[in-house]
Formats: C-alpha cells, sequence, structure tokens
C-alpha cells in the first residue's frame, strides 16, 4: 500500500529545496541528517519550522528534504518555502489561509546582483580622487 506523500519545491536565492511530507511525528530529514546537525543555529531551526507552528499542524508531518545551492540561510528560507507549498498541497482549506497571511507562500524575488565590469562587485567601485 502506497503511502500519502506531499510534494513542495521550495526556492530562495541560490538554493533549492525539494520537500516530501509524510504523515507521522514531526521528524525532519536534511539531506539524510537531522535538523538538529544540518541547521547550525537554532534560528535556523525555528525558521524552517515555522510554517507547521502558523498553521497548527505541529507533529503531524515528517520532512525529508534534499537540499543544495547556497548558504545556510538561503536554505533555510528555501526549505521554508517547499514545507508551506507540501502543506498546501497536503490540506489547502485547512492551511492555505494562514500560510497565505504570513507570507510563506510567496518566493522572495531578492538575488544576488551580478558583478559589472570595471568595478570591484556589484556596486562598489575604486575611490574617486581627483588627482
Amino acid at each position: 500500500m502506497a503511502k500519502t506523500q506531499y510534494f513542495g519545491t521550495g526556492r530562495r536565492k541560490s538554493s533549492v529545496a525539494r520537500v516530501r511530507l509524510l504523515p507521522g511525528t514531526g521528524k525532519v530529514t536534511i539531506n539524510k541528517k537531522s535538523l538538529e546537525d544540518y541547521m547550525p543555529t537554532e534560528l535556523l531551526r525555528n525558521e524552517v519550522l515555522r510554517p507547521f507552528s502558523v498553521a497548527g499542524c505541529e507533529g503531524k508531518f515528517d520532512v525529508v528534504a534534499l537540499v543544495n545551492g547556497g548558504g545556510f540561510t538561503g536554505q533555510a528560507g528555501a526549505l521554508r518555502h517547499g514545507i508551506s507549498r507540501a502543506l498546501v498541497e497536503a490540506d489547502a482549506d485547512a492551511y492555505k489561509a494562514q500560510l497565505k497571511a504570513a507570507g510563506f507562500l510567496t518566493r522572495d524575488p531578492r538575488m544576488k546582483e551580478r558583478q559589472k565590469y570595471g568595478l570591484k562587485k556589484a556596486r562598489k567601485a575604486s575611490q574617486y580622487s581627483k588627482r
């Protein structure tokens, strides 16, 4: 018998998270590691789990996620986005309104600006000197 699974893809900066939700006890696995082992700080761990607290379904789903690209902060945002999308797929009537009001279903469009020629970084130029 096939288990019920819900999928969601989250993106943030250059990070991509492929999230799978399974009915369970609230166990979170990211790249075959537990959440505590993968995310270095408590702040990022809370950010990943916030969709569950906003939707009021803590401990109802297990999360299995594959994340690549970017740093820890971008990956945490991508996980939050993917978990939110998977929760909406699980039960749109129950969770969509709260998650949308919290802003978790909107992809954050901010990206790193490209480096321009003649400059050191995207906007940083060398100091101007009159002589």
